[in-house]
Order: C-alpha cells, then sequence, then structure tokens
C-alpha cells in the first residue's frame, strides 16, 4: 500500500538476519495497521498475522520475545458511533495466542499502544465564541484555534461539539466553527448544526484527550492554553499553566553584539 510504515514478509527475514548477523541477541515485531479502528476483530485479526511470522522466524533460529500490537484501537468521535469491547478484543487476542503460538511451545509478552483508547473521551477542550460572521457561509469564531486542537485542520477529523447550556436547544442553522489562525483550513466543524450563539458562549469541543496538546503548536506565534485535571471526586487543579510570550521566545538566542551588517 502507500504507507510509509513497515516492510516486507521477504524483507522483514532479511532485516532479523542483518540484525543478528551484528550480534543482536534479543528481537521483537511491532505492526502500525490502522487508526481508530472500532472492530472489535481488528486486533485479533493483526495477532493472528504477527503470531504466525513469530512461527515462521522460530523456524528460522530467530526467538521472538516480544509482539507489539501497536494502537488502531479506536473510540467513538460521533455520538452515532459505538464503542469498542475492549474485553472482547483482549478475549479474542488470547484465543489466536492459545491457538498459534500455545502449541509450538513460544511464549512473547505482548504489548499495546492504546493511547487515543485511554485518553482520548477523557479530554475537553473548552472554549469561548468571541466572532460571528454571515457572509457566503456562517461562521463562529472561538478563542482557540488549530493550535490546540490540529485534528479537524489537518485531515478533516470529527469532533463531537456542544453549547454549554443550550445541549437541549434546536439548531439555528449549519455553521463553520473556526480559529483565529491566518490558515483557511483553521476550522474544528464545517457546515455543523448548532444553536444560536452568542459572544462569551462556551463551545465543549469533545474527545479531544489524544492528539490534541501533545499535537499542538505555535503557528503564529501564539502561546497554548493551559490544562485542568479533574480527579474522581470532582476537584479540579491546573496541572500545566498557559503559555506567555516569555515561553515563545525562550529558544530564541542571538548575541546583542551580534554584527548584522555584511
Amino acid at each position: 500500500g502507500d504507507s510509509k510504515y513497515g516492510m516486507t514478509p521477504k524483507q522483514i527475514t532479511e532485516a532479523y538476519r542483518i540484525m543478528m548477523s551484528k550480534g543482536v541477541k534479543h528481537f521483537g515485531i511491532h505492526c502500525m495497521a490502522a487508526s481508530c479502528c472500532l472492530d472489535d476483530n481488528y486486533y485479533p485479526k493483526l495477532a493472528n498475522m504477527l503470531f504466525k511470522i513469530v512461527v515462521e522466524m522460530k523456524k528460522l533460529g530467530i526467538n521472538i520475545e516480544i509482539v507489539d500490537l501497536g494502537g488502531g484501537i479506536g473510540i467513538p468521535y460521533r455520538p452515532s458511533e459505538k464503542a469498542v469491547d475492549i474485553h472482547a478484543i483482549g478475549e479474542g487476542v488470547r484465543l489466536e495466542y492459545d491457538s498459534i503460538l500455545a502449541p509450538q511451545g513460544i511464549k512473547v509478552a505482548i504489548y499495546t499502544e492504546l493511547g487515543r483508547w485511554i485518553t482520548g473521551p477523557n479530554g475537553y477542550l473548552v472554549a469561548s465564541v468571541h466572532g460571528r460572521k454571515d457572509t457566503y457561509k456562517k461562521y463562529v469564531g472561538l478563542d482557540a484555534s488549530a493550535c490546540d486542537l490540529m485534528r479537524p485542520a489537518m485531515y478533516g477529523a470529527y469532533h463531537h461539539m456542544t453549547v454549554l447550556g443550550k445541549e437541549k436547544d434546536e439548531p439555528a442553522g449549519n455553521f463553520d466553527v473556526v480559529g483565529g489562525l491566518c490558515e483557511n483550513n483553521d476550522k474544528f466543524a464545517i457546515d455543523r448544526a448548532l444553536p444560536k450563539t452568542n459572544y462569551g458562549d462556551i463551545i465543549v469541543i469533545h474527545d479531544a484527550g489524544a492528539h490534541g496538546r501533545s499535537m499542538g503548536y505555535n503557528y503564529n506565534g501564539l502561546p497554548r492554553c493551559g490544562e485542568l485535571l479533574m480527579n474522581e471526586r470532582g476537584q479540579v487543579k491546573l496541572i500545566r499553566r498557559s503559555e506567555s510570550l516569555d515561553d515563545i521566545f525562550a529558544t530564541f538566542d542571538v548575541d546583542e553584539d551580534f554584527n548584522y551588517q555584511s
């Protein structure tokens, strides 16, 4: 396919042989095959493929100790989507292990990278309305931008959003919900049905716990927002302050005596 990841089965075998010839003693295998998959069968099917590679490598004298199934387990960004059954997924992987590896007497450690599944639903980007415009389209402008949540701007990802206190209000139309960057793709939503909004209304963008702050950046010299953490008792603590202009320039270092003239 067109993925930048991985290698062909033939290349995998050759790669292990090269590493063995250079004295490598411990081996693992890792796969990055999907992103935000809501199919409970995805992980078991992937495990089946990787476990079979482990068996084939064993025949060549290559003992793989770690199988990393990577990430790929998704979350339901849209209200109409159904969450995965993580217990059914785990049981499916176990059945593949017992069917393929156990009969060969092979034991491996199984790793996963479920960052999105763990953090995604537990984070929200909270912004306020500070602009409205009605031209060729209707726009709602926020005091947040793609600097705070890049996914919608980068590849059109959907994030559900609600206007606090107006969750049950009827839509007043379809709006593009945008940030203030000088990039036309700085949009959190396109043609999204929303209730009537006023200046100062709070809009909550859901499922922003993954690929939010970690993908943040300082385009246009904008400082990134802070982060608040709520514990199980409902107590809230500031765990990361908002950036300042001093932070933006903290890594800028030019000697005052530097001669700019040629």
